[in-house]
C-alpha cells in the first residue's frame, strides 16, 4: 500500500468537504446524494483498511526528525472503521435533519472537513503531524458550533479558548518528550514516567482528557447540546471527544508511557475519571431539556473511559476501550433521537413533552435501547464495557468502584426521568398532531440501536477482533466474569438497576406525577440543593470564573495603573510643559546684555565641568 493509498481517508473527505463549500445553496439535493455517496465509499475504504496487515510509510518533510510518517496499524483500523461508520450514519440523517438550514452547505463541508482531520490524526505516526491534524480539528470544531446561529458564537469561543488550552498542554508535553526521547516518531516511544517524563506525561495527559471532555474540561458541552445543532452534538462524540481523545489517552497509557497498576499516574486518571463520573451525572439527573440531560451524560461517560483506563489492568483498559466505542454507539443514538423530538414536536424542554411514543414509535423504540444501554441495563453492550470496568475498578481500590456505580445509578434514574417525560405519560398540550420522523432520521438511530444489541449479546467479536489486539492480552479469563450477571460485582451493578428504578418511582409519585420533576428528591437535599445552585449560578465553571477574574484584573489595572499613567502624560507632563513655556516668556525680555550674561555663566559652567574631568 503506498503512502498516497494510506492517505485517502484523509484526501476524499477533504475533497468532499471543498466539494459542499463551493456548490452553491440555491442547488437541492446534489450536496446531500454526494455526501452520503462519499460516506458510503469512505466507509467501504476504511473497512478495506481494516482487513490489510499493518503498514507504515515516512517521507521526509521539515527535517529535525519531523517526518511524514504514517502507520496503520490494528488500533487505527478499529478508530478509522468507527469513524468512518459514524460519518456514514450521521450524513444520511442530517439530510433529514438539516433540510433547509441556512449553513447546510457550511455543516456539510466542516464535518468532512473534521473526518479528514481525525482520520490524520489517527493515521499519524508522528508527534508534529498529529499536533497539525489534532490543531485543525479544534479549528472545525469551533465552526461546527458556530452553525447553530449567532447565540452559538459565544459558546464556540468558548469551546475553542477550553480545547486550546489543553491542546497547548499537549504540544509542551510532546516537546518535554522530545527532549527526553530525542525522536518524534509515535511508534519508538516508551518510557517510565520519571522526572522530566512525567511532566510530559502529565500535560499529554491533559491534552488528551481535555479533547475527551473529563472534567473539568467539560463546560462548554453543556452549552454546545443547547446552540449547536444536534447533528453537530451527534458527530462530536463519534469523531472528536471520545474517539480521538480515547484514543490518544490509551497511546499515552499503553505505549508512550509504562503505566503501573497504583502507581502516582494511575491512581491519578482514577481520580479523574471518578470524579468526572459523579459530578456529571449528578448535573444530568436536575436537567429539565433533553440535550442538556445528554450532553452531562457524555461528560460522565468519558470518566468510566478514563477510569477503566486509569486501573493499568488488561480487563480494565479493554473495558474502558471497549466503552469508548459503545457510548459512540449510543451516544450518538440518543443525540439522534433528541434530534428528531426536537424536529417534530419543535421543542426538547421534558416540560413540554409527554406521551410521544404513539406517535413516534421509532424513535421511542432507538431511544429506549441507547438509553439502557447507556445504564448498563443487560445484555447490552455498555452492561459489558461497564462491567469490565467496574472489575478493574474493584480489583484497585473499593472506593472507585463505589463511585462507578453511584454513577450508574443515578443514569438510569435520569434516563427513566427523561424516558418518562418524552414518549410516555401524559401527552403535552399542541403535540397531539406529532408525527414520525422521516425515514432518514429513524434508520440511522435504529441502526445504532442495533448495534448496541448486537455488542452486547456478541461481544466476543468486538472485544476479541477489535479490542484484544489493542491491549495485547488475551481475555478470555476477564471476560468470562464480566459478562456473568450472577457475579458479585454484576449483582451489585443490578442492584443499582433496582436502586435507580425505586428512586425515580419515589420522585415520580411525590412530585405530583410530573416526570421531569422525579428528581427533586435529590436536587432538594439539605447541602446538596446549596451545591446545586451554585452549580446552575456556573460557580464551578472554571472558565466563567475565569472571565470574572480578568474583568475584575481589568478594572483593577484601569484604576491604579492606566489613569495613573495617562495622568503622568496627560495632567503632569503637559503641565510642566505650561510652566516650563511661563518661565521662559518671563525671562525672555529682549535685552542683550541678559542674553550675554546667560552666555558667559554657561560657558564658565561647561569649562568648570571639564576642568573636573581631567
Amino acid at each position: 500500500m503506498s503512502v498516497y493509498s494510506l492517505l485517502l481517508p484523509v484526501l476524499l473527505p477533504t475533497a468532499l468537504a471543498l466539494f459542499s463549500f463551493l456548490l452553491p445553496s440555491r442547488v437541492k439535493w446534489v450536496r446531500e446524494v454526494v455526501s452520503v455517496a462519499g460516506a458510503i465509499a469512505l466507509f467501504v475504504i476504511a473497512f478495506l483498511f481494516f482487513r490489510q496487515p499493518e503498514v507504515a510509510h515516512s517521507l521526509s518533510w521539515a527535517g529535525m526528525g519531523m517526518d511524514f510518517e504514517l502507520r496503520l496499524y490494528h488500533f487505527s483500523q478499529f478508530i478509522l472503521l468507527a469513524l468512518s461508520g459514524f460519518v456514514l450514519l450521521i450524513t444520511v440523517y442530517s439530510t433529514g435533519k438539516m433540510a433547509g438550514h441556512p449553513r447546510v452547505r457550511e455543516f456539510y463541508g466542516y464535518l468532512f472537513l473534521t473526518a479528514a482531520l481525525s482520520a490524520g490524526a489517527v493515521l499519524a505516526n508522528n508527534f508534529i503531524l498529529l499536533i497539525f491534524f489534532w490543531e485543525g480539528s479544534l479549528l472545525t470544531l469551533y465552526a461546527l458550533i458556530t452553525v447553530g446561529g449567532p447565540n452559538a458564537q459565544r459558546t464556540a469561543v468558548k469551546a475553542l479558548i477550553i480545547s486550546g488550552f489543553c491542546d497547548f498542554a499537549l504540544i509542551l508535553g510532546v516537546a518535554i518528550l522530545w527532549t527526553q526521547t530525542g525522536t518524534l516518531t509515535m511508534s519508538s516511544v516508551s518510557l517510565a514516567p520519571h522526572g522530566m517524563a512525567a511532566v510530559a506525561f502529565f500535560l499529554m495527559m491533559v491534552g488528551a482528557i481535555g479533547k475527551a471532555g473529563a472534567m473539568p474540561f467539560h463546560t462548554w458541552i453543556p452549552d454546545a447540546a443547547i446552540d449547536a445543532p444536534v447533528t453537530v452534538m451527534a458527530f462530536i462524540p463519534a469523531a472528536l471527544e471520545k474517539l480521538l481523545g480515547i484514543y490518544l489517552l490509551a497511546r499515552i497509557a499503553l505505549d508512550f508511557f509504562q503505566l503501573k497498576v497504583n502507581d502516582p499516574f494511575s491512581i491519578t486518571l482514577m481520580i479523574i475519571g471518578a470524579v468526572t463520573i459523579v459530578l456529571a451525572v449528578f448535573m444530568a439527573l436536575i436537567q429539565k431539556d433533553f440535550k442538556r440531560l445528554l450532553s452531562y451524560h457524555a461528560v460522565s461517560q468519558v470518566g468510566y473511559m478514563i477510569l477503566g483506563i486509569g486501573t493499568a489492568l488488561p480487563i480494565g483498559i479493554a473495558g474502558g476501550i471497549f466503552h469508548m466505542v459503545n457510548h459512540a454507539m449510543y451516544k450518538c443514538g440518543l443525540f439522534l433521537s433528541a434530534g428528531s423530538v426536537e424536529k417534530q414536536a419543535g421543542t426538547t424542554d421534558l416540560r413540554k413533552l409527554g406521551g410521544l411514543a404513539k406517535q413516534m414509535p421509532l424513535t421511542a423504540l432507538g431511544f429506549i435501547v441507547c438509553a439502557a444501554a447507556i445504564s448498563g441495563v443487560p445484555p447490552l453492550n455498555g452492561f459489558v464495557s461497564k462491567e469490565m470496568i467496574f472489575h478493574g475498578a474493584w480489583e484497585v481500590g473499593w472506593p472507585f468502584a463505589v463511585a462507578a456505580w453511584l454513577g450508574a445509578v443515578l443514569t438510569f434514574a435520569s434516563f427513566l426521568k427523561a424516558g418518562h417525560s418524552v414518549f410516555f405519560g401524559k401527552p403535552a398540550n399542541g403535540l397531539t398532531k406529532v408525527k414520525e420522523s422521516p425515514v432518514t432520521m429513524w434508520l440511522p438511530l435504529l441502526t445504532l440501536a442495533g448495534l448496541c444489541i448486537f455488542f452486547g449479546l456478541g461481544n466476543a467479536v468486538p472485544l476479541h477482533k477489535f479490542i484484544q489486539p489493542i491491549v495485547k492480552t488475551d481475555l478470555h479469563t476477564g471476560l468470562s466474569v464480566s459478562v456473568n450477571i450472577f457475579t458479585m460485582i454484576a449483582g451489585i451493578s443490578m442492584f443499582c438497576l433496582l436502586l435507580a428504578l425505586g428512586l425515580h418511582i419515589f420522585g415520580y409519585r411525590r412530585n405530583d406525577r410530573k416526570p421531569y420533576l422525579a428528581s427533586e428528591p435529590i436536587h432538594k437535599l439539605p447541602g446538596i440543593h446549596t451545591i446545586y445552585n451554585w452549580a446552575e449560578a456556573r460557580y464551578f465553571d472554571a472558565y466563567e470564573q475565569g472571565i470574572k477574574v480578568i474583568q475584575g484584573l481589568a478594572v483593577v489595572l484601569f484604576r491604579f495603573v492606566d489613569r495613573p499613567i495617562d495622568w503622568i502624560y496627560e495632567t503632569g507632563v503637559t503641565g510642566l510643559g505650561r510652566g516650563a513655556v511661563r518661565v521662559l516668556k518671563r525671562v525672555h525680555t529682549g535685552l542683550y546684555a541678559n542674553y550675554l550674561a546667560w552666555v558667559l555663566a554657561g560657558l564658565i559652567i561647561i569649562m568648570w565641568a571639564l576642568s573636573s574631568m581631567i
